[in-house]
């Protein structure tokens, strides 16, 4: 193994570290002194305005918004009030829906989530959009396998603060499987991934663009707001340029980094046999056997 990059295959469910705190002090405002009362805001927000029937509302829960909209509350009670839309318009994505589903997507290699962080700390998954057969896994499938993951990565509270990377791989992509990608389609995704989450997507690489992406970046185009816009960067198969950004030790071989290639099969286990992550997802609608 390359000398201080460290493995860790399972969900990082602690309280975060002081220096981390520290970090979320200066980087997105979470203040020790005032946090308690921009949560009790945020809650009194949700409850007088009415908007929502919210699935939750205990400190834990809401703190995840305010960590991903750096303690503004007014844009916080925004991502809330989206995540509830998002739920209600696609009860699919939750309802009778558990931790197998991911067995299915790292059957076929689909999506994977890292066992190591990025030079920054933050996680970085990878999804293999070349490798999506349709007929096997419909399209619903994997959003709703993108959005459980981004519902365990939430429970992180490191994840919460320095969020994460992305990688969209489209190696082998093909016209056939853009089709499926309908404008429709490519809201949700972007929903999923900037709008209607409590996550914060710091970077999103894309590697092996070829022209059947360029098809469907086209439809995406018109749902990419200024912010994401700047936070999109193209690759092609130039590995150095994504080097830029995510330093090479912090890489599989794949994008000619230092690391070996990791499946999730055992990151996966490691999610179902806890017993915290069983109770927190099923507090927000999933199955759990």
């Amino acid at each position: 193994m390359p000398a201080h990059v460290e493995v860790v295959r399972e969900l990082e469910l602690g309280e975060p570290s002081q220096d981390l705190l520290d970090w979320a002090k200066e980087h997105i405002n979470e203040d020790p002194d005032t946090k308690c009362q921009l949560i009790d805001e945020l809650r009194e927000m949700i409850y007088s305005r009415g908007e929502c029937t919210p699935v939750r509302t205990d400190d834990a829960f809401l703190l995840r918004f305010l960590r991903s909209r750096k303690f503004g509350v007014e844009s916080a009670y925004k991502l809330f009030i989206n995540y509830h839309e998002f739920r209600e318009e696609n009860l699919n994505f939750h309802e009778g829906v558990g931790i197998d589903l991911l067995d299915k997507i790292l059957e076929y290699d689909l999506i994977r989530v890292l066992p190591y962080k990025d030079q920054k700390g933050r996680n970085i998954i990878v999804y293999k959009w070349g490798k999506w057969v349709p007929s096997a896994i419909t399209i619903d499938e994997f959003l709703a396998a993108s959005k459980l993951i981004g519902e365990l990565g939430a429970l992180e509270a490191r994840n919460q603060i320095v969020g994460a990377v992305v990688i969209l791989d489209f190696n082998n992509f093909t016209v056939q499987q853009a089709l499926y990608l309908t404008p429709s389609v490519a809201r949700k995704i972007l929903q999923i991934a900037a709008t209607s989450m409590p996550i914060r997507l710091e970077a999103l690489h894309v590697v092996h663009n070829s022209w059947a992406f360029e098809i469907i970046f086209n439809i995406f185009k018109p749902f990419l707001h200024e912010k994401m816009i700047e936070r999109v960067f193209f690759h092609g198969s130039d590995m150095e340029s994504l080097h830029k950004h995510v330093d090479p030790k912090h890489l599989p071989v794949t994008y000619r980094g230092s690391q070996p290639e990791y499946d999730c099969k055992e990151w996966l286990e490691g999610v179902k046999k806890n017993e915290t992550v069983a109770k927190e997802i099923s507090l927000l609608g999933y199955k759990t056997s």
